[in-house]
């Protein structure tokens, strides 16, 4: 058995042709390598396999046999000898060393040389699709393309701009954070490229995501954002224009949209605002592309293109790279393939390649999508300009994702104030030896070309007199809204609510809700539906017909198919959400004999908007954020994500804590996604009790978003249609049951969604409107455990109300209500959570400030419920079942409490 890479040298040009030899040798028989070499081999691919006439059936000769196999090497391999880093710190082996003997034609070995060990090195022999290897063989090395994307010319202006700018910047803010491009100017011309290409496409909108480093210059120099006005961010001047209050976020989280120009095509460019969170705008720029694609009916996905930009570390190191990457192929989330390029610095923040990842490249991730990698030499702009024209061809011809590695470096350390000698010695000290890649590129046009030196010194000047101009303007500079809102600024209203205490009417014509009824509970005839299931829609169809009671799920169902005839598309995304983790929704059907689909709510009317249900991977970080990119690409839509159990989402806490709920006042960005979270103490355990209420309500502040524990289906149904009903856009956490779904009194009669009705953030108690003796205050399913003990105890003089609604908080409302009882000896808080947990600590003084207001006997509420835990809940059945009976009586005042000791 043939030795291991680990016992050999490192795979590189003088063992290319020996590989070769063995790959050969693995394709025909995989236990007669060394079983490292078996799992390098297994990750590459094994063309053969796949597609015998990938290769030769039979060389008519040894010499034929030997050139194929050099052939296979260096497809194989030669990426790995490609000329690719600028500073030389790695440098690939002498050229003759790829020659396996004396035999070997040199005019193959010179071309497959030229093709593979340039200043690209492609990887795509791990492509299962011997066509796709076929492509890449066709335009690398049968008919490679000698026409520069970009003029040389037009590349020697992108790269004046780019190191202008940045060199403008350190002599003007010298000591300021702008997280420069220096080293890494090879994007710009990247990005014009790929805009070049797109536009002559007809492409109609890119959505771009991309962190920090370069940020500032892709604003400047590729979506034209003034100079003006990001000196003026420099300043400390607001982003936004006066009268719209918000917090603002340092200048190189900011996002910025605008319409380019290119010859007769117009194309949208938006630059999605991030925060600090490395790789989260990712699957939000996808979501934001699928919106634009499903508004613009482009089916073939070719019209609106996303593009993401990474950092070498953050790709290889981010679990969220691997979860989006994963929707790239799905059917409810691919956007037609996503162009990733990677400013590769050959170091993180202070860490080096050997530490930052396992695999031979730092792109190996993108494999599992048997995704094609480019790498290339940033101190090549020509050979990166074909890697971005090849990158948007791929996309158009294969829709599906494509990685363009620039490697190039950093001048500076992280950002401008960090000092990288301390980490990287030998890198600083080649960086501050190394020319910059204007230079370079400067010297390459002059021998060329008939461009005299004073025209690029020329160049030089005018972009720093553009720059200095600009500087000047800075103090003066007022913002326009078409910088930085995603919708019409004749639509200012996306950024008013109107005040809590009014609520839209969000009932539905009593006919209209029959029809989505009957939609509902009807398959085609030749249809096959499963029997249990096919008796659940006729008993559902005769409940509807009479005026209910109609459950949870029915009263969801019913405010999608009426949206959805409204106009309003109808998005619903999460794991295992078409059935419904509790067998509850079964929104989408399916066939027992063939396994077809069928979504009724899809089928009301002929000219509906659309309802979709998908079920996702079992990503919550990835699929949360396409959804919430989803909402903010199309607002008229109620876009839905939905936890398979409430806690789930801690896996997406980034999105909740950075975009949803901090989004509009940081970057003004509007978001009506809702969050469906089942929340409900049953005796589940620890896991999947609670949705950690206390988490959101601590996240709520200048009205960002709501916060709501609805206990009856009305109250649901109203929840959902006022996310549309309501012209601004706010995100809304609904902590939805479990154990509700199915609860005999948790229905609602069909009236209470029919005209003239809302959603009441306060729930009266019907059977003790007033004069109670004691109030107890509750949201969600506790509320039926308190109703059940009541009147099992006859307890006439306690009145319970319900807050459909946390936040924001309806302080009018229950202010109102509590003034109906002015006599009570006691108002109770009881939740189910412990107390340190749910919404007691965020309801306690706001339940005080309206006993103050009404000028109520009672100064204080007090509280029912768990004993303050470190875990959300007990795993233990019989301990659960003592804790709820004993916070129900409590709250009924039936004993006293435990004493709390903490």
């Amino acid at each position: 058995m043939t030795g291991s890479p680990n016992h050999h040298h490192a795979i590189n040009g003088e063992n290319i042709a020996y590989l070769g030899e063995l790959y050969t040798q693995w394709v025909e028989d995989p236990t007669s390598v060394h079983p490292d070499y078996d799992a390098l081999f297994t990750t590459m691919g094994n063309p053969a396999s796949e597609d015998e006439a990938a290769l030769p059936s039979s060389p008519s000769s040894e010499a034929e046999l030997r050139d194929e196999r050099l052939k296979e090497a260096f497809r194989l391999c030669g990426h790995l000898h490609a000329e690719l880093d600028p500073l030389g710190l790695r440098p690939a082996r002498p050229h003759d060393a790829l020659t396996p003997d004396s035999h070997t034609d040199p005019a193959l070995l010179a071309h497959l040389k030229r093709a593979y060990c340039g200043p690209i090195g492609a990887e795509f022999m791990h492509l299962h699709d011997s066509q796709q290897r076929q492509w890449w063989i066709d335009r690398l090395e049968t008919h490679p393309s000698t026409a520069l994307p970009l003029s040389q010319e037009r590349i020697l202006s992108l790269l004046t701009r780019a190191e202008g700018f940045e060199t403008f910047c350190q002599q003007r803010f010298t000591g300021m954070r702008r997280f420069g491009l220096e080293g890494g100017e090879s994007l710009i011309v990247a990005l014009q490229a790929l805009l070049n290409e797109a536009a002559r496409d007809d492409v109609r909108s890119i959505s771009l995501g991309m962190p920090h480093r370069g940020r500032l210059n892709v604003m400047a120099n590729i979506l034209r954002k003034p100079y003006a006005a990001i000196f003026s961010e420099f300043a400390g001047k607001a982003f936004y224009p006066e009268g719209i209050r918000v917090s603002g976020d340092v200048k190189y989280h900011l996002g910025t949209t605008t319409t380019i120009r290119q010859g007769r095509h117009e194309i949208r460019i938006s630059l999605l605002p991030n925060p600090s969170h490395l790789e989260a705008v990712d699957p939000v720029v996808l979501g934001r592309v699928r919106a634009d694609q499903d508004k613009d009916k482009d089916e073939t996905r070719q019209k609106h293109l996303g593009i993401l930009v990474h950092g070498d570390a953050a790709f290889a190191g981010q679990g969220v790279v691997y979860e989006t990457l994963q929707l790239s192929r799905l059917e409810g989330y691919r956007t037609g393939g996503t162009v990733h390029i990677i400013v590769n610095n050959q170091v993180g923040f202070t860490t080096s390649p050997e530490a930052a990842h396992s695999g031979l490249w730092n792109t190996d991730v993108a494999k599992t999508v048997q995704a094609p990698i480019l790498h290339v030499n940033g101190d090549n702009p020509e050979a990166v300009a074909r890697c971005a024209a090849l990158a948007h061809e791929w996309r158009k011809t294969f829709a599906s994702d494509i990685v363009v590695d620039i490697i190039s470096y950093r001048r500076h350390g992280h950002n401008e104030t960090d000092d990288p000698a301390f980490t990287q010695p030998a890198m600083v000290q080649t960086i501050s030896q190394h020319p910059t890649l204007r230079t370079l590129y400067a010297k390459k046009v002059l021998a060329e070309t008939n461009i005299h030196p004073a025209e690029i010194d020329a160049l030089w000047e005018d972009v720093q007199a553009q720059l200095h101009r600009a500087f000047e303007e800075a103090d003066t500079y007022q913002p326009d809204p078409t910088d930085w809102l995603d919708y019409s600024p004749q639509d200012p209203t996306r950024l008013l609510d109107t005040p809590e205490r009014i609520q839209p009417m969000t009932g539905v014509p009593l006919p209209r809700l029959q029809q989505v009824g009957e939609a509902l509970t009807t398959v085609p005839t030749t249809f096959n539906i499963h029997p249990r299931l096919a008796r659940q829609l006729k008993a559902r169809q005769a409940t509807l017909a009479e005026g209910g009671p109609v459950d949870w799920a029915t009263a969801e169902a019913l405010a999608f198919g009426t949206l959805a005839l409204d106009g309003h598309a109808v998005r619903l995304s999460g794991q295992d959400c078409g059935r419904g983790t509790f067998s509850q929704r079964h929104a989408v059907l399916t066939d027992q004999h063939t396994g077809h689909h069928y979504t009724p709510l899809a089928h009301i009317a002929p000219r509906q908007a659309p309802v979709n249900v998908w079920n996702s991977p079992l990503s919550e970080y990835g699929v949360m954020g396409f959804e919430y990119g989803y909402s903010l690409g199309n607002p008229d839509a109620l876009v839905l994500w939905e936890g398979q159990f409430g806690d789930f989402a801690n896996g997406a806490q980034i999105i909740i804590d950075q975009f949803l709920s901090a989004g509009e006042t940081k970057w003004l960005r509007t978001s009506g996604l809702t969050l469906l979270l089942p929340h409900g103490y049953e005796g589940a355990g620890p896991e999947h009790s609670s949705a950690r209420p206390e988490r959101f309500l601590q996240l709520c502040a200048e009205n960002n978003m709501r916060v709501c524990m609805p206990s009856s289906p009305a109250s649901f149904f109203h929840l959902l249609r006022r996310q549309i009903a309501r012209r601004c856009r706010k995100p809304l956490v609904v902590f939805s049951p479990k154990s509700l779904l199915r609860h005999k009194l948790a229905v609602s009669p069909l009236s209470d969604m029919g005209p003239h009705t809302r959603f009441l953030p306060i729930l009266a108690d019907a059977t003790c409107p007033g004069g109670a003796k004691r109030v107890v205050l509750c949201s969600g399913k506790v509320y039926y455990d308190l109703l059940q003990k009541r009147d099992e105890m006859d307890l006439s003089h306690c009145a319970i109300i319900r807050l459909e609604q946390l936040y924001p908080f309806p302080h009018h409302a229950l202010a109102e209500e509590l003034g109906h009882h002015p006599e009570a000896q006691e108002v109770i808080w009881c939740q189910e959570e412990p107390e340190n947990g749910g919404a007691w600590h965020f309801v306690d003084r706001r339940i005080e400030a309206c006993l103050h207001d009404v000028g109520h006997r009672c100064t204080r509420p007090l509280y029912a419920g768990r004993k303050a835990s470190a875990s959300p809940a007990t795993g233990l059945a019989s301990i659960h079942q003592a804790e709820q009976e004993a916070l129900v009586q409590h709250a009924l005042g039936l004993h006293s409490p435990t004493p709390t000791i903490d």
